[in-house]
């Protein structure tokens, strides 16, 4: 049964009382003053969670813990996520460019709006064509405008439309899709079969708006599971743990960067990322004692000249 909540905001100053209460170490009261100020007591506070003695829900922090630990955590996570929405626009941008070119020669340029293509048109499809042709109707993109003027009652072909579909409208449009050749090629495009092709394209999806809305990434047990790929035509991981942490997904971005960049330095940068924040448990984010034999984090497939 839900009680009421009884507890009472705090000033920044009360709550740098209460952590010192609490007995969290602050060097600079100043700068700890700053951050509660700028980023928040309830945002840090999911950093500095693992630095509390068992049981946590007492809330007294662990003798060796520190506010500065704390926000160095915070930051390697910021950085984490800067890092894992670039490479995810990446595969964005790619995928979308798959659909477009096989489906749009395979059924013609309005192939998304074509019940025919598609499994359970009446539940999800009809949801996502109506939210697809409603950005569109509210788009202020230029090249949009000037679509609407030329052609001012006739539906956008797929191209038009795709690019402004967001990275959820794309993974519900591919999997809804009915099973077939043009299915399976584009996910066969980057090494996969339809079906963990769509499975990862949804994880991809929701990790973008967990990284875009700033939310804790590093050592989360993500809500969703990604299925495990059956016979990866590309290079994959030999050993993992769980598919719901971050190592599974960023290996997942890494496998897609196979097929996209090549040349990609995404292993590289997250080891340096690693480097720079010595203090971070990388075993926390779901990582095998292994982790940098795998293949997959140390092989750079020299395919095409790519600038990452």
């Amino acid at each position: 049964m839900a009680t009421s909540y009884t507890k009472h905001p705090l000033s920044c100053i009360d709550q740098l009382d209460l952590l010192k209460q609490r007995g969290l170490c602050i060097d600079d009261d100043a700068k700890a003053l700053h951050l509660l100020q700028h980023i928040s007591y309830y945002r840090l506070s999911g950093y500095w969670y693992t630095l509390l003695e068992e049981p946590k829900v007492e809330q007294h922090f662990k003798s060796n813990a520190s506010f500065q630990t704390a926000f160095k955590i915070y930051c390697f996570d910021r950085e984490l996520r800067q890092l894992v929405l670039g490479e995810i626009e990446k595969i964005e941008v790619a995928v979308k460019s798959q659909m477009i070119q096989v489906l749009s020669q395979g059924f013609g340029p309005n192939w998304y709006a074509d019940p025919a293509r598609f499994m359970n048109h009446k539940n999800n499809h009809t949801k996502t064509l109506e939210k697809l042709l409603d950005d569109y109707k509210h788009s202020r993109e230029d090249f949009i405008i000037a679509f609407k003027k030329t052609h001012a009652d006739v539906p956008p072909p797929g191209w038009v439309i795709m690019e402004i579909a967001s990275f959820g409208r794309i993974s519900s449009l591919y999997a809804d899709l009915r099973g077939g050749k043009s299915k399976r090629a584009i996910a066969n495009h980057f090494g996969l079969d339809d079906s963990s092709f769509a499975s990862w394209l949804h994880c991809i999806g929701y990790l973008r708006n967990i990284c875009a809305h700033h939310s804790r990434f590093w050592n989360r047990e993500f809500r969703l599971a990604p299925q495990v790929p059956q016979h990866p035509s590309k290079i994959w991981l030999q050993n993992y743990a769980a598919t719901n942490r971050a190592y599974f997904m960023l290996s997942m971005i890494l496998y897609f960067l196979q097929t996209i960049n090549p040349k990609n330095t995404f292993n590289e940068k997250f080891s340096k990322l690693l480097g720079k924040y010595p203090n971070i448990d990388s075993k926390a984010m779901g990582f095998p004692v292994t982790w940098q034999s795998e293949r997959l984090w140390s092989d750079q497939v020299m395919a095409v000249d790519w600038v990452d």
